[in-house]
């Protein structure tokens, strides 16, 4: 497999390339950075279940991480972030407007390697998850700054935000593989809530971690407004008229700027059990995951998928 994400990693290289020596250095440096290519590692294991056609599955994994690292360049410019894994963002470092149009840049070469398969239903779900991830991400703005929501609202943002590339992933390599269409479907609801795990994790590692292990402040998605399964969950435990969801009310309206009255909250949060709780809610997922492999008959590919569920937990950052 180590020799697969290679050839995957060459692709995605040449995608990214850009006749503008600035930017494509640029451009390079933020893709070399990619972390563990997570999305394309998925959609490998999922076509080896089946006929290994490796060059499409390469082609489609490459276009999976370049819609992944173009979506990731949008959502850091949206939110003006200035880390991403402790390196500096592109909107940290050139104007908003070119940002724009080099995570669009990324979005159409993506495209066209999700065309090279040529297979047409790859295609098709290519389109329909840029729009789930779109979708993700209007909610994930319009919802910012209301505490008061509901856990579907929250799931179906996270769905969108980052499930939906983890399902399209899995659904490609299966397509690919020619696998038959209750596999593809079985694989699908698999990723779904593997990436479903891994949002809420992430979610969860954004409270429990210092900043030196994130790459980011601690507590971003608190200063910034966006509620998480966490959040909503410190919420629920304090009773009416208890002064810290008050101030856990001003810092997600946006009304609380004193760095030590956040991270204060952010210690109440840590210590108040909601993080245990969070991580099971994902483990639940996980467990609900591998319930969906029973229909790979191959014990090799769905051992390396479960190991993958496992990982969404077990991750520090």
């Amino acid at each position: 497999m180590g020799a697969d994400l290679e050839r995957v990693e060459a692709r995605i290289e040449v995608a990214a390339t850009i006749d503008l020596p600035f930017v494509s250095a640029l451009v390079a440096d933020l893709v070399q950075a990619g972390g563990k290519r997570l999305r394309p590692l998925l959609l490998l294991l999922a076509g080896r279940a089946y006929m290994y056609d490796l060059d499409r599955l390469v082609t489609a994994a490459a276009g999976v991480e370049l819609l992944h690292t173009a979506s990731l360049i949008h959502d850091d410019n949206i939110d003006r972030s200035a880390l991403r894994r402790g390196r500096p963002t592109l909107n940290s470092k050139i104007d908003s407007s070119a940002v724009i149009l080099i995570g669009d840049y990324l979005f159409a070469q993506s495209a066209m390697l999700a065309a090279a398969t040529e297979n047409t239903r790859v295609v098709a779900i290519f389109a329909s998850t840029l729009s789930d991830i779109c979708d993700g991400q209007l909610r994930e703005m319009f919802d910012a700054h209301q505490l008061d929501q509901g856990r579907a609202q929250y799931e179906r943002r996270i769905y969108g935000k980052t499930a939906s590339l983890f399902a399209a992933a899995a659904e490609m390599g299966a397509v690919i593989g020619q696998a038959p269409p209750a596999h593809v479907r079985s694989l699908r609801a698999f990723a779904t809530d593997v990436g479903m795990a891994f949002q809420i994790i992430d979610d969860v590692l954004d409270l429990r971690e210092g900043s030196d292990t994130l790459g980011k402040p601690a507590g971003q998605d608190l200063r910034q407004g966006t509620v998480t399964l966490p959040s909503m969950l410190f919420a629920e435990t304090l009773p009416q008229g208890d002064p810290r969801r008050a101030c856990l009310d001003r810092v997600i309206s946006g009304d609380e700027d004193s760095e030590k009255v956040i991270d204060e909250l952010i210690a109440a949060v840590r210590s108040s059990g909601v993080l245990d709780t969070a991580t099971n809610v994902a483990a639940d997922f996980v467990v609900r995951a591998k319930n969906h492999l029973n229909v790979i008959s191959d014990a090799g590919s769905r051992e390396l998928l479960e190991q993958f569920a496992d990982a969404a937990l077990s991750r520090t950052s």
